[in-house]
C-alpha cells in the first residue's frame, strides 16, 4: 500500500494512504542504512493489524533536507514581513539561495504589507520582482492570500523565511481549521517567538499540501561552493560567461559583466552585496574544512 508520511512524532510516522491515515513504525534495515524517514516522503506500507503497520519502502526523493526533516517540496515560499521586523536582505537572499540549490519553484511572499505605506512595499518588491513571483500579503486582514492560493495550487509547498515574518498566521489563512499556535514578536530582540514544535504537512481544500516546519528560520550559509554561487543568483547567472576572464567571480575582477550590470541598474546592489558577502562567507568556511 502506497501513502505519504504527513506527520512524524517520537518514532511513529502518520501515512496517509487513499483512504486513511494509519501510524507506522519504520523498518530496522532503514536505521541499519542510516536512513530517516521524512515528512513528504512518499513511501510503501506494510499493514500488520488493523490500525498499524510498518514502513517497508521510501521512494525516491525530489529533495530533502534535515533540519527541519521534510522531503519532496516542489515550492518554497520564502515569507517575510514588510515590518515588524523589518526586511533584511541579506537574510532574505540566503533562503533564496537554499530554494535555488535544492531546484524549487520560489514565491517571494512580503507580509504585514498593513503596517507599511504603499511606497514602502514596492520598495521592497522592486528588488526582487524581476527575478520571482513577489506577492504582497497581510496575514491580519486577508489581503493577497488569494493571490497566494494560486501559487500553492496542486504542489507540496513549504513557508520558509526569517522569524517572526509570520509564517503560522499564514498557514491559518490559507486553510481553516489548522489552528496553528501562533506567537507574539520579542521586544527586546524583534524576532518572532518559535512556535511550530513538530514537522506536519496538511491538504489544502483548494489543492496542494503545505508543510508546516518548525527551523526553515535561519541556517548557516552554504552548502554551496564558491563557483556554484554565481548560479544561484538567477540574475547573476544569466550573464555568467560574458565577463573576461573565464574564471570572474565578480568581486573584484575588472571587465567584469555582472558589476557593470549593477552600475546601470539591471542588477539590484542590494542583490550584489549580498552575493559578495555570501561568496566571503563561502571562502572564509573554506579555510577552516
Amino acid at each position: 500500500m502506497k501513502g505519504i508520511i504527513v506527520k512524524g512524532i517520537a518514532g511513529f510516522y502518520y501515512v496517509k494512504t487513499e483512504n486513511r491515515v494509519v501510524q507506522c513504525k519504520a523498518r530496522g534495515i532503514f536505521k541499519k542504512d542510516g536512513t530517516i524517514p521524512y515528512v513528504g516522503d512518499e513511501v510503501h506500507i506494510e499493514m500488520i493489524d488493523d490500525e498499524e503497520a510498518v514502513i517497508n519502502e521510501i521512494c525516491s526523493r525530489k529533495n530533502v533536507f534535515i533540519r527541519p526533516p521534510i522531503a519532496n517540496v516542489d515550492c518554497f515560499i520564502i515569507v517575510i514581513a514588510a515590518a515588524n521586523p523589518d526586511p533584511n536582505p541579506d537574510i532574505i537572499d540566503r533562503f533564496l539561495v537554499m530554494a535555488e540549490k535544492n531546484h524549487t519553484e520560489i514565491v517571494l511572499c512580503i507580509n504585514k504589507i498593513d503596517l507599511v505605506s504603499e511606497e514602502k512595499r514596492r520598495d521592497i518588491e522592486a528588488i526582487y520582482h524581476d527575478i520571482y513571483p513577489v506577492v504582497s500579503v497581510s496575514g491580519n486582514t486577508g489581503e493577497g492570500i488569494e493571490e497566494l492560493k494560486k501559487y500553492l495550487k496542486d504542489k507540496k509547498s513549504a513557508l520558509a523565511g526569517p522569524s517572526g515574518a509570520g509564517k503560522s498566521t499564514l498557514l491559518n489563512k490559507l486553510q481553516t481549521g489548522l489552528s496553528v499556535e501562533t506567537g507574539a514578536i520579542s521586544n527586546k530582540t524583534k524576532r518572532g517567538k518559535h512556535t511550530t514544535r513538530h514537522v506536519e504537512i496538511f491538504q489544502l481544500d483548494f489543492g496542494g499540501m503545505i508543510f508546516d516546519t518548525p527551523g526553515f528560520t535561519s541556517f548557516d550559509i552554504l552548502e554551496a561552493d564558491e563557483e556554484e554561487l554565481q548560479y544561484l543568483y538567477p540574475e547573476i547567472s544569466a550573464l555568467v560567461g560574458d565577463c573576461k576572464y573565464d574564471n570572474c567571480r565578480h568581486i573584484k575582477e575588472p571587465d567584469c559583466r555582472i558589476r557593470d550590470a549593477v552600475k546601470t541598474g539591471k542588477i539590484h546592489s542590494s542583490r550584489y552585496d549580498s552575493y559578495v558577502n555570501h561568496f566571503k562567507e563561502i571562502q572564509e568556511r573554506r579555510k577552516y574544512y
